[in-house]
């Protein structure tokens, strides 16, 4: 395998790297956050810039409306809290306030899709990434690992707009170099292949890469395409891929429903109809396990990857 790992780190953690060095890079940039400080990693912010620090308690609309005020004085706020709460308990606030005015708000969303784990289905938001891409002039962010996540932390300060930033609790392999840099909506080709096209985000661009050494194996070519931005889709990276694969298969820690598969099967419908499989969460809710069993259950994992390969392979 091309990528490989040699630790595995949580991509929260690459958040807060990532905060920390805005804190001495960009005197702009002010963070918030709904009483989880430790779980968001802004310690090392809060130690380096005290002063551009607020602790807004368990009041997530209130943040969002502070951060939207915030900007309109020339700051950079990056909002801190679950991805649960980031969106669904606050959309209305973010749709009003953030996204209908096009407020340069960063609203950053940790502890995203089942591999929360044991807290359950009420904190395991899967539809979190169909909430944000539907808001005008949000951009989507689902980086892939540590390394990814700190790079992207850094290249949303300077970009003008409100995104949404997603990352998980969970250690994952740490596998994208920590010099590479970050593009916001450009696509990474990790690994060319002949015979189908993998498109992956988040932990499943790892996941994805296991199953496509272990097809080679067997005989299978797969190209793999990390989409670290989900909006604005990278359509020129997947369209070249699929014209010379003539199939993809596309992997998310979401709800099948309103996440990357979806944003790609409405595209290539538009411009290149393609045979898709999914690897995704079908359309339920989680439940309290460890993020291992999770995936295995609900058939986001390598495993599940390598299935979807060979269904569309064998039709």
């Amino acid at each position: 395998m091309k990528y490989t790992y040699t630790e595995k780190k949580d991509t929260r953690s690459g958040f807060g790297a990532g905060l920390a060095e805005l804190a001495d890079k960009n005197p702009n940039v002010v963070a918030l956050c709904a009483d989880l400080i430790g779980s968001l990693k802004m310690e090392k912010f809060i130690e380096k810039a005290p002063e551009r620090f607020f602790q807004i308690g368990i009041a997530e609309a209130n943040m969002m409306g502070i951060a939207a005020g915030l900007s309109i004085t020339g700051k950079i706020p990056f909002t801190g809290t679950f991805a649960n709460f980031s969106t669904s308990r606050v959309y209305d606030q973010i749709r009003q306030s953030i996204a209908y005015s096009g407020k340069n708000v960063k609203i950053c969303a940790s502890h995203a899709g089942l591999t929360l784990g044991e807290d359950g289905a009420t904190h395991q938001v899967l539809e979190d990434i169909g909430m944000m891409k539907m808001l005008p002039g949000m951009t989507v962010i689902n980086p892939c690992d540590y390394n990814q996540t700190k790079a992207a932390t850094i290249a949303i300060a300077d970009f003008e707009g409100p995104v949404y930033l997603r990352f998980g609790r969970p250690t994952v392999p740490v596998f994208i170099p920590e010099d590479m840099p970050f593009e916001i909506g450009k696509g990474i080709l990790l690994q060319e292949g002949t015979d189908v096209t993998i498109v992956a985000t988040g932990h499943l661009v790892w996941e994805s890469l296991v199953a496509a050494d272990e097809l080679e194996k067997e005989g299978i070519s797969c190209e793999v395409i990390n989409i670290h931005t989900i909006k604005p889709l990278d359509d020129e990276i997947i369209l070249k891929s699929v014209e010379k694969t003539g199939k993809i298969v596309t992997a998310e820690e979401h709800n099948y429903l309103g996440g990357l598969g979806e944003s790609v099967a409405g595209m290539l419908a538009r411009k290149r109809p393609t045979r898709q499989e999914f690897v995704a969460v079908n359309d339920t809710f989680g439940e309290s396990a460890t993020p291992a069993e999770l995936m295995k259950k609900y058939k986001i994992d390598s495993a599940a990857v390598k299935e979807a390969v060979k269904r569309i392979l064998a039709n």
